[in-house]
């Protein structure tokens, strides 16, 4: 008998430069959205409109970041999980930009690890930001759309604001695979992730498998769905558990963009998508309080249904 096939993410091609524009180019790939989060909760996006030039400096700056000393990145603090500086944490550490895509959000957090300035990090991450924002935005609208509810894409889209989280895995020095972060799901809406050629994150499928996430091409991001969409959705998406695994001497570097509600704004399921055949899953809830629980118990599973399960 032959080897089973490697398990694969589903790969989504957003690199049309008239995608928007391109009806049945949108409906396709809308589709392709639809079916990989019922069935995944995540997939890779090929979209080339960061240069790879581009991503290869940002990765140069982020490591330089983490190079700084302890005490400079320690000043970077917050009083909301996840967001400032975070670590070291065994294999882990991360920057948390709060309102990233504000211009003065970033030169203000630059300003305090590099008094001097670093006008090239500033102008990356911009870039990046409004390209990477630009992905998020059209895959919502695709979601909302696929689920019959866009006439709450301007609520759905003015709710939220958006979390840069700075990544760095340490190589453990041997070839047998540690844990650089536990299984997990997150907690927000999306999270797009931009992966230098280090490998180590895994999904885990609804069957218990797990998917090592092998970008495709240099030019590819993965989006995942968080707890947080899963109720604004009443389940219509699933949240996969997902981890990270490092081995061997290189670090691991990672970009995200994080999705996240405003701090007071109320999930809610829209009604259209409570039904007989779909009931309730969560009470309405404020996300920034559920993240205060999620902090507070960390051991607890299924912190969402825990926290306002029906």
């Amino acid at each position: 008998m032959g080897s089973e096939p490697e398990l694969k993410l589903p790969i989504i091609d957003f690199s049309s430069v008239d995608l928007e524009s391109n009806v049945a180019e949108w409906e396709s790939v809308k589709s392709q959205v639809h079916i990989a989060l019922e069935e995944y909760g995540c997939f890779e996006a090929v979209f080339d409109k960061v240069p790879l030039d581009l991503r290869k400096a940002m990765f140069l700056e982020v490591e330089e970041l983490f190079n700084l000393p302890l005490l400079t990145k320690q000043r970077v603090v917050s009083s909301r999980p996840y967001h400032g500086y975070v670590g070291p944490l065994q294999l882990y550490e991360s920057m948390g930009i709060e309102d990233v895509d504000f211009h003065d959000q970033v030169e203000s957090l630059i300003n305090i690890l590099w008094p001097q300035g670093k006008p090239s990090f500033s102008k990356n991450l911009q870039y990046f930001t409004e390209q990477v924002t630009r992905l998020d935005k059209m895959i919502r609208k695709m979601i909302l759309e696929s689920l019959g509810v866009e006439k709450y894409l301007d609520e759905h889209m003015n709710s939220t604001n958006y979390l840069a989280r700075l990544i760095k895995y340490e190589g453990p020095q041997t070839n047998e695979a540690k844990v650089g972060i536990a299984e997990h799901t997150d907690k927000n809406i999306f999270t797009t992730l931009c992966q230098n050629q280090v490998d180590g994150l895994e999904v885990q499928t609804k069957r218990g498998e797990w998917i090592k996430c092998k970008p495709s091409t240099p030019n590819s991001f993965v989006v995942v769905t968080g707890d947080t969409l899963y109720a604004w959705t009443n389940g219509r998406v699933h949240t996969p558990v997902h981890r990270v695994m490092v081995s061997g001497n290189e670090a691991r570097f990672t970009i995200g963009l994080f999705t996240v509600p405003k701090p007071g704004f109320i999930i809610k399921a829209p009604e259209e998508l409570v039904t007989e055949d779909h009931p309730l899953l969560f009470k309405p809830f404020v996300q920034s309080e559920f993240m205060k629980f999620v902090r507070s118990s960390e051991a607890i599973k299924n912190a969402l249904k825990v926290y306002c399960g029906v």
